[in-house]
């Protein structure tokens, strides 16, 4: 993350200075929370590279290897691990003063966000409610008379085709005996 220059082209220092102290004191909530959450961004992406260059680095082990090869990669590793550390420190600090602004404030009981309609309406609701109730209830009594019915017809189906079964079965064995 880049920050501003202290001081602008003709602009005395201290006049700009006193425009970032006003507004670092007119920081709110919600501001914070983006700032913390574009830390946390930050601080997956430089963990997946630090990530990646371990699975990318090999071991010194006696196999012939670049020194220089890898001192590189462990101070670029030591690098991400040092500018973790301080976007920890930073999220820390956003957590600690987005705390600080909501300990003043009182929770709003969920029960108040959660929008209703007044008694008599709900009143009709009820009845609303019991009429659905009666309608599912009496489709579902429908659907299992059908499925009695069904159940029914599918033994009927089956004892007709277990006697033409047989049927055909005896119509065999007569044309077997008369060959």
């Amino acid at each position: 993350m880049s920050t501003p220059p202290l001081g602008g082209a003709g602009m005395p220092p201290g006049a700009f200075s006193g425009a970032q102290a006003q507004a670092a004191r007119e920081v709110n909530t919600a501001s914070l929370c983006r700032i913390g959450q574009e830390t946390v961004q930050d601080i997956v992406f430089r963990t997946m590279e630090i990530f990646q260059l371990l699975r990318n680095m090999q071991l010194p082990n006696g196999v012939t290897y670049h020194t220089g090869t890898y001192q590189d990669r462990l101070g670029k590793l030591q690098e991400h691990l040092r500018q973790l550390s301080i976007l920890f420190r930073k999220l820390r600090l956003v957590y600690d003063k987005c705390n600080e602004n909501c300990a003043g404030l009182d929770p709003v009981p969920i029960e108040q966000l959660i929008p209703y309609v007044e008694e008599d309406g709900s009143k009709h609701d009820d009845r609303g409610a019991a009429s659905q109730l009666r309608f599912a209830s009496e489709e579902k009594r429908e659907i299992l008379e059908v499925n009695k019915k069904l159940k029914q017809k599918n033994q009927q189906l089956k004892q007709i085709m277990d006697q033409l079964r047989n049927l055909i079965w005896d119509i065999n064995a007569m044309l077997a005996m008369r060959n």
